[in-house]
């Protein structure tokens, strides 16, 4: 039998974490190295498609290392994660450090040490707490998969390749030539 994990409270997760890469999530803490350059290179080159598309738009996108907070009123349960890209609609949660709300859309990049901590733990939380679509782009494989939320779970919506255009659900024209993201 394997040992239980320890629970850490948010204020631990706080202290422990000081000025460190590092995640929040039930109660565990996920510290996270340097992203490799490829990963670096698709997340930047996604971030710009953003910036330009949302530019003098209402929701506005951020790029990793920035906090996003998840947090439950009612129970009290807090959550900290640095998703890769984040699309803020609501700005009145926006604070000088993080966003304490609930993005409209979020882009992970995978890496090869976290590929099940973005598919699984991070799925979930993203489920749970309402994200309304989620973007998981492989620089490995050159796809970008898109899911959104029905029912409280993540459907999927389309898979892309490198030769064609991934399209948003809720963006109805946002739409990137992957051509210009993988090479």
């Amino acid at each position: 039998m394997l040992p239980e994990l320890r629970r850490y409270s948010y204020e631990e997760f706080l202290e422990i974490t000081k000025d460190k890469w590092a995640e929040f999530i039930d109660g565990q803490i996920y510290l996270w190295a340097s992203p490799s350059t490829e990963h670096q290179r698709v997340l930047g080159k996604i971030f710009a498609k953003f910036l330009e598309y949302f530019k003098e738009k209402e929701c506005e996108p951020f790029v990793a290392p920035y906090d996003v907070i998840f947090e439950n009123e009612n129970s009290g349960e807090k959550h900290v994660v640095q998703p890769d890209i984040t699309v803020i609609c609501d700005k009145s949660k926006i604070t000088e450090e993080n966003y304490k709300g609930i993005p409209k859309l979020i882009v992970e990049v995978l890496s090869p040490s976290n590929a099940s901590y973005d598919y699984i733990k991070k799925m979930d939380l993203y489920s749970r707490f309402g994200v309304e679509e989620y973007w998981i782009a492989s620089s490995k494989g050159k796809t970008i998969q898109v899911f959104v939320l029905k029912d409280g779970v993540y459907i999927e919506y389309g898979t892309y390749s490198k030769d064609d255009f991934v399209e948003s659900a809720i963006f109805s024209d946002l739409k990137i030539n992957l051509t210009e993201i993988f090479v």
